[in-house]
């Protein structure tokens, strides 16, 4: 009798198995960190940073029950989630990395979320292509909360000025803000500052907190965490 060979490797079937490990424990880290901080464990939800990473690594992960995805590049998204978000309507799609306005088109047709609006001309550009296509996705607005040079977001200073333009201008879904940190600088005083601008502007979702630092930010109050390397490993 003839034997039938594997049409995959056996090392190419198993290797993304350790996706559904690192979930079940970070979803573990962040119902207790949520508790700790007396809220529900849903009030906090997990977004899989799957930037760099193949169609099926994200497949092992919506089998482990993740619904929920962030991508840095337009471009990237749209090589790898249309067939994805097609078998699975639940899929949340996040864009969590800087956006050019000259994409503002791809991303709304593309993402369910864009939680990185940095300045007025991206602003304007969104707010054209919603009318247009008639889709809202969701907005938050990046702070530079480090006032860091070569990074993106708003500066501080200047935060409740632009949650205006967006929110009562432009009448974009803005729904909460986002930060990262400096690496070299403890995340807490930039969590909580996140944390005070999103209250005074009414804002209930905090996108903020990553692989190494989303229990600190949840007992300051993130909704949403990032996590992507202690997921899918290294990219």
């Amino acid at each position: 009798m003839q034997i039938r060979r594997h049409e995959k490797p056996v090392s190419q079937m198993t290797q993304f198995d350790h996706i559904a490990l690192h979930l079940t424990e970070i979803r573990a880290r962040i119902a207790t960190a949520a508790k700790t901080d007396g809220r529900a464990p849903e009030a906090v939800k997990l977004v899989a940073v799957s930037k760099t990473h193949p169609a099926e690594a994200v497949a092992a992960a919506i089998a482990a029950g993740q619904l929920i995805f962030g991508e840095n590049r337009v471009q990237e998204a749209q090589a790898k989630f249309p067939a994805l978000k097609a078998l699975h309507p639940a899929l949340e799609l996040h864009l969590i990395g800087p956006l050019q306005s000259n994409k503002a088109a791809d991303a709304v047709a593309l993402f369910d979320v864009i939680e990185s609006i940095d300045r007025e001309k991206l602003a304007r550009a969104l707010a054209d292509e919603m009318k247009k296509q008639g889709r809202r996705p969701a907005c938050f607005i990046q702070v530079n909360t480090g006032e860091e040079p070569q990074k993106a977001g708003i500066h501080p200073g200047d935060v409740d000025g632009f949650v205006k333009l967006c929110r009562d201008e432009l009448q974009l879904p803005i729904i909460g803000l986002m930060c990262i940190p400096p690496a070299d600088q403890h995340p807490a005083p930039h969590f909580a500052l996140l944390r005070e601008m999103a209250k005074r502007n009414g804002l209930a979702q905090l996108s903020m907190g990553m692989s190494g630092d989303y229990e600190a930010a949840i007992q300051f109050g993130a909704t949403y965490v990032r996590v992507g390397t202690a997921i899918f490993g290294a990219r």
